[in-house]
């Protein structure tokens, strides 16, 4: 743990890059970070009668995706022994960020959204980010972290699969009526015992 010069407490740091719960001045830059992505690729979902494949399929040409802006607060207004947004700083550049949310009847720490700035992907953030969410579902006592992922998002799905989560779940019509309908999305976990 590392303090700052108002004595705060800081979940930690790697390199220049500060991690840290976020702050409502943090607003602006949250809210003005480019999750966007490109991919060759996507995961390709199948139905059929005795249930559902799933494989990897390269895509020509490539997919860019842009998130629609979304109005979530809950976290801001919820109770912060549950909710939890962490940010990372490397000065004045927001990197990204990861907002969680505990669930105690179940022990579930879910990923609500986690986003890396595109400068910042492929150095370790994303991996810092995700560490902290764990660190958080620890304290809380959860089993397992869980999250949901558009189908075409493959470069996350890598990243996730990676980070030792494995596919426990989709739903073919989440998505259905909003700008993302056509895909399906897949959900996947890491046990932390």
């Amino acid at each position: 743990m590392e303090t700052t010069a108002d004595d705060a407490t800081v979940p930690g740091t790697a390199g220049t890059v500060v991690y840290r719960p976020a702050r409502p001045e943090d607003r602006e830059a949250l809210a003005g970070l480019d999750g966007s992505f490109t991919t060759a690729s996507v995961f390709h979902v199948a139905v059929t009668d005795e249930g559902f494949s799933m494989r990897q399929t390269p895509v020509d040409p490539p997919v860019h995706k842009v998130f629609p802006d979304e109005d979530d607060d809950a976290d801001e207004d919820g109770d912060p022994e549950l909710n939890r947004t962490v940010v990372a700083f490397d000065g004045d550049e927001l990197c990204g960020f990861v907002k969680i949310s505990f669930a105690p009847w179940n022990a579930r720490l879910t990923i609500r959204d986690i986003a890396v700035a595109s400068a910042w992907r492929g150095k370790g953030v994303g991996r810092a980010l995700m560490d902290q969410a764990s660190d958080f579902a620890r304290e809380r006592g959860a089993g397992h972290m869980w999250l949901e992922v558009s189908n075409i998002n493959a470069p996350a799905v890598r990243a996730y699969l990676r980070m030792g989560f494995v596919f426990c779940g989709l739903d073919t019509s989440l998505y259905d009526g909003t700008e993302s309908a056509g895909e399906q999305a897949l959900f996947m976990a890491r046990w932390l015992h």
